[in-house]
């Protein structure tokens, strides 16, 4: 399938970072996302069928060869009064739009974004699903996805997430991700209800559909405010059961998604209320070399400011793999390592009468 290059982002690591024993950690994150989160597949539309070829030829031969009158054509099909022409004027736009970017273009430009975007408002879940796959389809261009934010298609697909098929929510979930990938987009997205959504289709959709919201919250999570609704919906115990899930294939995308949220100060412990120490522990012992660097990125941003924290992950066996790490890991997951078993291996001072307890 003929695909656009595209890296989800806008977002980074998990915040400013800080200094420690003379060391200065200003990227605490992973920041090579771009292989563990690929691009939303256009044309996913497998709730219902396809029209037959006779309704297809009975649809096409009212138009001429000519590309740009067959568009025109199915643009015009779109606002009819019969629901059947209008799926498959809907249908065939989705398919127009599928392979071919230059398609993508036209059909815009020929008015079709408005009258698809009432589609997604439909009653009829298969007018509904064909409108959210063909404004997916379109969104895949970079030309269009200014027009088709600001033609209101934001809580149309936002209520397709929400009421929609399987196959028009995991739709619905990629073409916020393609609106999402405009800066100002971010917050409307986020403002329009999309991240309880998303986090519910990351916990109970199939592997798809979890891709799909992973994808979509770590680009919308760029934006701070997003992120504190993404916590505040709940979406560490998601992040926490994936990544405690080696066979999963969620492992790194989660990772990167709980990495981008601990810049705000209610990720902590949300991390921690869900079981997410001994699952990031697990993971700095038996993941793979950028699991292992992540969850140490995780566990140095929660325990920099509390010792509690710090006796929790201590008290889970987290030095043993540390100390491998240090040995064995990438330049970078060694530095981490050893910040990180420094500030285990610092006196814990807790608030009982200024006595400190024992060092660890």
């Amino acid at each position: 399938m003929e695909m656009e290059n595209h890296r989800p982002g806008g977002g980074g690591g998990g915040g400013g970072g800080f200094t420690y024993m003379g060391r200065k950690f200003s990227d605490l994150s992973v920041n090579d996302s771009s292989s563990a989160f690929s691009d939303c597949n256009s044309d996913r539309s497998g709730e219902f069928p396809t029209a037959s070829s006779e309704s297809r030829r009975l649809l096409l031969s009212c138009s001429s060869d000519n590309s740009d009158d067959l568009i025109s054509h199915l643009v015009a099909l779109l606002d009819s009064s019969s629901d059947d022409l209008r799926k498959q004027a809907a249908m065939e736009i989705r398919l127009l739009s599928k392979h071919k970017p230059e398609n993508r273009i036209k059909i815009a430009k020929a008015g079709a974004i408005k009258p698809l975007i009432s589609l997604i408002s439909s009653s009829d879940l298969q007018l509904q699903e064909y409108g959210v796959t063909a404004i997916l389809n379109l969104s895949l261009c970079d030309e269009n996805k200014d027009l088709i934010a600001s033609s209101g298609a934001i809580k149309p697909l936002v209520r397709a997430l929400k009421m929609g098929t399987p196959t028009a929510k995991e739709n619905a979930a990629c073409a916020l991700l393609r609106l999402s990938q405009v800066e100002g987009n971010k917050v409307a997205i986020g403002r329009s209800g999309a991240i309880p959504l998303l986090v519910n289709l990351l916990e109970t959709g199939g592997f798809r559909a979890k891709k799909d919201a992973s994808t979509a919250l770590y680009s919308l999570c760029s934006a701070k405010e997003n992120k504190i609704r993404a916590v505040q919906s709940g979406i560490m115990k998601p992040l926490v059961e994936l990544m405690a899930d080696f066979g999963s294939n969620m492992v790194d995308k989660s990772a990167f998604v709980m990495s981008l949220l601990m810049s705000v100060p209610e990720s902590k412990p949300a991390i921690v209320e869900e079981g997410g120490v001994p699952v990031l522990v697990e993971i700095v012992e038996a993941g793979t070399q950028r699991q292992k660097e992540m969850a140490v990125s995780i566990l140095l941003q929660l325990c920099e400011e509390s010792v509690v924290y710090r006796t929790m992950v201590a008290r889970e066996g987290a030095i043993p793999p540390l100390v491998a790490l240090s040995q064995a890991g990438t330049s970078r997951a060694k530095q981490k390592a050893e910040a990180l078993i420094e500030l285990l291996r610092q006196p814990r001072s807790i608030s009982n009468g200024g006595r400190s307890s024992s060092q660890l």
